[in-house]
């Protein structure tokens, strides 16, 4: 073979990049849940002695934990005085209480990996492995990567986009948030919109007892409530507002949900359905943000929709078109692109 060594160098540049990549999740997590990103920001700039003492951690772990870090980019390495600490931006990533918590994303491929021999052998007969089958910290990631975004856009700038939405939820409107998981979303509609009532449905029981202990703890139980139930056949009729957050491309029939969705509705209700940004042709998705939606939905999305039949598996990059396409195949009448983000395509389909 004739070898081009400067492609070549790229090629192992990514691969260490990569490999470098996925012991780094491992470590993240281990920082997420030892506090070492919020224990850094309580005392920085801080020596690993001081670090390992503010968290109550090893100080030989701490010290080995910092120098990835800081090569990784996600904590400032001063070398003068021998400190570590966090920029601003590091810690509104990363430690603060009302940040991104990003490392809770780490969360998430760590959980798949947990369960990777079983889900390659779903890829080798072409079966699927289900969503609950998971470790349950897969729960955990999922909700806490996915808050963030919903907290920076949901109520400022999702609602507005749709025609009418706002006004009917601030009057008081039935609502449905359909695969809420454990209901960071639902919360979310729930606090902005008290005179509405806010039902949340997932087929996962132990995600909704999570979402109803949040509920309590919010002090939303009066408004906000959660049932188990599949996407196909949640219960009710006439709601205002269904929603779908990140979910239906997960569904091994999105079309089977949508016409459920439809006839759910009231006349003049409206499906709010948020997907992973897309664009329609594969080659338009090859970007840092298509890689990552990807690559998680071969692990996660397609096994789940595998699992049962009609095993449409959508996959996290469907696009815009292939579920316009689906929405008005279930009857809707009109389906528009409301919004978007860097992460979301917020559709709205009405009956």
């Amino acid at each position: 073979m004739a070898i081009d060594e400067g492609k070549l160098h790229e090629l192992l540049g990514r691969f260490v990049t990569d490999l470098g990549g996925s012991f780094h999740a491992n470590n993240a997590v281990m920082g997420d849940r030892l506090g070492l990103y919020a224990a850094l920001q309580a005392v920085m700039p801080a020596t690993p002695e001081q670090l390992a003492a503010e968290a109550g951690v090893g100080v030989r772990y701490v010290r080995e934990w910092l120098n990835g870090q800081a090569a990784g980019g996600y904590v400032t390495y001063d070398p003068t005085a021998g400190c570590f600490l966090l920029s601003e931006e590091q810690a509104f990533a990363l430690a603060a209480a009302d940040g991104m918590h990003l490392a809770a994303a780490f969360h998430i491929p760590v959980a798949v990996s947990k369960n990777i021999e079983r889900i390659t052998e779903a890829a080798r007969t072409g079966g699927g492995f289900p969503w609950h089958q998971h470790d349950e910290s897969l729960f955990e990631g999922t909700e806490r990567f996915f808050r963030p975004g919903y907290v920076m856009n949901l109520v400022s700038s999702w609602i507005p986009a749709l025609d009418g939405v706002a006004e009917k939820l601030q009057a008081g409107a039935k609502v449905a948030d359909v695969g809420c998981g454990h209901g960071a979303s639902t919360l979310l509609l729930g606090e902005s919109y008290p005179a509405s009532r806010i039902t949340g449905f997932d087929y996962h029981q132990p995600s909704i007892e999570a979402a109803r202990r949040r509920a309590s703890e919010a002090g939303l139980s009066a408004s906000v409530s959660f049932e188990t139930a599949a996407a196909a056949d949640f219960p009710g009729s006439g709601y205002d507002l269904v929603a779908i957050f990140d979910a239906l491309h997960d569904m091994a029939d999105p079309l089977g949900a949508a016409r459920h969705i439809r006839d759910a509705l009231a006349p003049d209700g409206t499906f709010l359905l948020v997907e992973p940004y897309a664009n329609d042709a594969v080659e338009d998705n090859l970007t840092p943000v298509g890689r990552l939606f990807y690559a998680a939905s071969t692990t996660v999305c397609v096994p789940h929709a595998m699992s049962e039949a009609p095993r449409t598996a959508l996959g996290a990059q469907a696009g815009e078109a292939r579920l316009t396409e689906l929405l008005r195949e279930a009857g809707f009448s009109q389906v528009r692109r409301a919004t978007e983000t860097a992460f979301n395509l917020v559709l709205e389909a009405r009956p």
